[in-house]
């Protein structure tokens, strides 16, 4: 558990705290609003999902889905249309940045556990997301129309959202400070994973300018100094009380308590599973078998995501059932193998999962339609993210 918790345990804290800046100042409501104000009513889908994806990288998927929740109910009220339109486009983007990319625990995690670097990680999870959300966000939403018409007829449970925050346009952070702050671990990160990559491509010599690129580029350094940003841009610059700061940071550090116990968990079963022996076992069940190892840790953590509910759980011991099976392959992206056991984990979201849940009573369906909306988007999310990875398999 500690060997788990370890660093993670601080990415974790400082990406919360964060994400709940950006939120109690109102930037991700600037960003979600500005986005949709600029694409129009008839490209509003695309901009939900890119407002989404955006907030989605900052914040973790619960968090997220509070968040913008009451902005996609009132923006369908105002342009008549029913919540599910916009809600399946916003559920795509972010359950593919809560499976692919840090500082989401999933991720970051299994990057850890595989020794892949995060940045990496977090390149490729953007290549692969993009298009990922596209399918299952924009066009699984007409497909799904003519699957389920009853769900696209609901307006859904206001009720359910309680009081949201919801303040003045204009007394929220400015459009470009949000999303330099949302972005900005993903520009550190990026930045220096990047230059590290031409670094040892050139053979450049490793000078006091790499040095600082590599203390920058690690992750907990990265996302420290990301909330210090965030410090500045959402509350110092917008004039809210250092009090009210600190209160928000508390908070949401308190908040993720039992994210912590959780994922903790996770790593001591995941340690169980390869003391025990159960990974060297699986690996000798395939022996043999020719299989990729990215198709293999999909396939696994699909299953212990199906059976357990927690993609986060399923992740993670998916890592200790697949390690003993890495070490007689040459040549695995482990990159791609994290991004693998991502996919795999966002599968089939049924009733063992809170948010099946939480989606069916905000949007007032019934278990047939929370089946055939957001189950079967996670399926769709999850294959077609396997395929995505597969072909960056190909080229990279």
């Amino acid at each position: 558990m500690g060997d788990t918790l370890g660093h993670i345990a601080i990415i974790f804290g400082l990406g919360a705290m964060l994400g709940r800046l950006l939120a109690d100042a109102g930037g991700a409501q600037r960003i979600a609003m500005t986005l949709i104000d600029k694409f129009g009513e008839k490209r509003i889908q695309w901009a939900v999902i890119i407002a989404s994806f955006i907030v989605g990288i900052a914040m973790f998927f619960e968090v997220g889905l509070v968040l913008l929740l009451p902005i996609i109910f009132s923006i369908a009220k105002e342009l008549h249309i029913k919540p599910i339109n916009l809600g399946i486009p916003m559920l795509a983007a972010l359950l593919v940045t809560h499976a692919f990319l840090p500082p989401h625990p999933g991720p970051t995690v299994i990057a850890a556990s595989y020794q892949a670097s995060i940045g990496i990680v977090l390149i490729y999870g953007i290549i692969v997301a993009i298009p990922t959300v596209i399918i299952s966000g924009i066009f699984f939403t007409k497909l799904d129309r003519k699957i389920v018409p009853t769900a696209f007829q609901k307006d859904g449970n206001v009720i359910a959202l309680g009081n949201a925050k919801d303040r003045p346009l204009e007394e929220t952070p400015s459009f470009g400070i949000s999303i330099l702050t949302a972005m900005f671990p993903v520009i550190i990160l990026m930045s220096a994973t990047i230059i590290s990559m031409i670094q040892e491509l050139t053979g450049f010599h490793k000078g006091m300018v790499f040095q600082i690129i590599e203390f920058l580029g690690n992750a907990d350094v990265a996302m420290l100094i990301s909330l210090l940003l965030a410090v500045y841009t959402m509350g110092i610059k917008q004039r809210i009380p250092l009090k009210h700061i600190g209160n928000s940071c508390g908070s949401a550090a308190a908040a993720i308590g039992m994210m912590l116990l959780i994922i903790g968990g996770g790593g001591a079963f995941k340690q169980v599973l390869i003391d025990g022996g159960v990974g060297k076992y699986i690996a000798s069940l395939f022996n043999g078998v020719n299989i990729s190892p990215i198709i293999l840790a999909w396939i696994i953590a699909a299953i212990l995501r199906i059976a357990l509910g927690s993609a986060t759980v399923a992740a993670i011991s998916t890592a200790g059932l697949v390690i003993p099976m890495l070490a007689g392959t040459p040549g695995v992206n482990l990159a791609l193998i994290t991004l693998a056991t991502g996919a795999g984990s966002a599968i089939c979201s049924h009733v063992n999962d809170a948010s099946f849940w939480i989606i069916k009573e905000y949007f007032g369906f019934d278990m047939k339609e929370t089946f055939l909306t957001w189950t079967l988007m996670s399926t769709v999310l999850s294959i077609v993210g396997l395929i995505m990875i597969l072909i960056m398999n190909l080229i990279v």
